[in-house]
């Protein structure tokens, strides 16, 4: 009877795991408002120059497509994948890599070196140079949808939006810093000038 009952709690558990679900989430990133239809697929953006993001979550193992109407026309953008994604509608290159939260233990103070270093690989993110999935980190140029990981609960911040202090950052398994491309820019120039150098 103990290995019937063994067999039927083995059979359900592969059952479980045979129906895992499929969920693709798409943070939409936008200039201006982000309107969406009732399937969530059909978006229509218009002109804007303030920053807008909008979350769209899809379950099921189809492929999911957003139909997008923009003052710039019509553009299809297709997510094959379970995961989480960005659809960059903004007119801007935005810029983001993972975060290593918390790995320096509340010290503030960088060296010369440290600072020339994080100084040069900003400027080479802002080129597209060594940007990779496996590097994760992300150079996502306007209408392009990219992949940022297969976890749809890691979180991100977007652009023009800090990562509060107080914020836990083990009630999440991943996080992410996006930035649009004039924000790189101008911590390129600060950090310039801290290093030494003209602003």
């Amino acid at each position: 009877m103990q290995r019937l009952s063994g067999a039927i709690v083995l059979a359900f558990f592969f059952a479980l795991t045979a129906c895992k679900g499929h969920d693709k989430k798409i943070l939409v990133y936008a200039s201006s408002d982000i309107q969406t239809d009732n399937t969530k697929t059909a978006i229509t953006i218009g002109e804007g120059t303030t920053h807008h993001e909008q979350e769209l979550d899809f379950t099921g193992s189809d492929p999911v497509t957003l139909n997008v109407q923009s003052p710039a026309g019509k553009l299809a953008l297709e997510v094959q994948d379970d995961g989480l994604y960005i659809a960059n509608l903004k007119n801007d290159t935005v810029i983001g890599s993972y975060q290593h939260v918390g790995a320096d233990n509340g010290d503030s103070k960088i060296t010369q070196d440290a600072l020339k270093q994080k100084l040069d690989s900003l400027q080479k993110l802002v080129a597209g140079e060594n940007v990779s999935a496996a590097n994760r980190n992300y150079f996502i140029t306007p209408n392009k949808i990219v992949k940022i990981t297969g976890d749809t609960k890691a979180k991100i911040f977007g652009p023009y939006t800090t990562i509060p202090g107080a914020f836990d950052a083990g009630s999440v398994p991943e996080i992410y810093k996006f930035y649009s491309i004039k924000e790189i820019r101008e911590i390129i120039s600060k950090l310039n000038v801290m290093a030494g150098g003209k602003k």
